[in-house]
């Protein structure tokens, strides 16, 4: 008999990377066909520039949510409860209304943390009280091993397991292409916000410039706390118009199109709730290699110096160093895009993914992992 699971988890819109994984999850036909699955979407934002602000119509929203969520359970009996909470701040008090329900109605709980953040709230005296009641008697699915030290205070390590994000295949991808590009092409591909490094890209681009590099480098993504006026501007300022471009957003066919017609993929990121960034999975897929930083797993996704280069935070220098490296060490550049491609098809695909979460739920269903 299968087992009635009830999952509350966040899906699009708005778009990020725990929602679409969210969507992975409730689209997975490994996952619908070993348990009975029972899906509530937790998502109270409605873009991402609504995400983590209150309001009267929000908390009438979420009275409504926790409503649903005491009858879905009423209903389905779940055995087991998945639930995919925020690690801090006013999402998190949030979240611990719905764990201290479901721990009310003496459900078995996991979590499925797709942010960070709990080290450095856990001083505070009202978090780390929350933190503990919040934490006690629950399983927790992290997506590296690394992340393990966010929450090391509060989860023993045998109440943990670790699952990497996974995405679908792409069709007609091209693995190990040889582009007769003019100029190293450089891609950027993430929401606009200044946290995940575009300022740093750009000073970095400006460095690469004064060393008489030819390139073009591409921001795709949607605008945000950097809108487009502003962007457009600081281009103009520092004179890197004819070697910078901003795109907007782009989705599905248009923005694998950018992918392929890339070079080199850079992601300079530290933003805080940084923990496994997809597109760095998607970049790989295509056969790029990866410039990043030491922000939350990406060290576990980017293995220095075969798939890419990790880099420190805030340092356009190095990222420019980097870009000058691969652009003047082509072979190397395609070996590090081939080795990433490797890695990408071993452990992350959806399929991969689909199958490891499906054995975390299979032993946490089991009575003997009761609490």
């Amino acid at each position: 008999m299968k087992p009635n699971i009830l999952f509350t988890l966040h899906m699009p819109p708005p778009v990020h990377g725990a929602s679409m994984v969210g969507k992975y999850i409730h689209d997975s036909h490994v996952i619908n066909e070993t348990f009975n699955c029972h899906y509530f979407n937790l998502t109270l934002a409605r873009d991402l520039n609504d995400i983590g602000k209150g309001g009267i119509k929000k908390l009438f929203d979420f009275i409504k949510q926790l409503i649903c969520i005491w009858k879905a359970v009423r209903k389905v009996n779940p055995q087991l409860c998945y639930v995919t909470p925020n690690a801090k701040g006013g999402a998190f008090y949030k979240d611990f209304i719905v764990i201290m329900l479901l721990k009310i109605m003496k459900q078995k709980i996991i979590i499925h943390y797709h942010n960070k953040g709990v080290a450095t709230r856990q001083n505070k005296i009202l978090d780390n009280f929350l933190y503990r009641q919040f934490f006690k008697n629950l399983k927790v699915i992290l997506l590296a091993e690394v992340l393990y030290e966010d929450i090391k205070k509060y989860v023993p390590r045998k109440d943990v397991f670790f699952c990497p994000n996974g995405i679908p295949d792409v069709k007609d991808t091209i693995i190990y292409k040889k582009h007769n590009h003019t100029k190293a092409q450089i891609l950027f591909l993430s929401n606009m916000i200044a946290s995940k490094g575009v300022w740093e890209l750009v000073k970095a681009c400006s460095l690469l410039k004064e060393s008489g590099v030819d390139f073009k480098c591409h921001f795709v993504g949607k605008w945000n706390d950097i809108t487009e006026r502003e962007f457009n501007i600081k281009i103009h300022q520092q004179k890197l118009e004819d070697y910078i471009i901003a795109h907007g957003a782009k989705y599905g066919k248009d923005k694998i199109q950018f992918f392929q017609n890339t070079d080199i993929f850079v992601f300079p990121t530290y933003y805080p709730n940084e923990c496994f960034p997809i597109v760095l999975l998607e970049a790989m897929q295509q056969g790029l290699p990866c410039i990043s930083t030491n922000e939350g797993g990406i060290p576990n996704i980017i293995d220095q110096g075969k798939t890419g280069f990790v880099i420190e935070k805030k340092n356009p220098q190095q990222i420019a160093e980097k870009i000058n490296y691969l652009i003047n060490h082509q072979e190397v550049c395609k070996q590090m895009g081939e080795n990433g491609y490797k890695k990408y098809q071993k452990e992350f695909t959806l399929n991969t993914f689909e199958n490891r979460l499906k054995d975390i739920l299979i032993k946490c269903c089991d009575k003997t992992l009761k609490p």
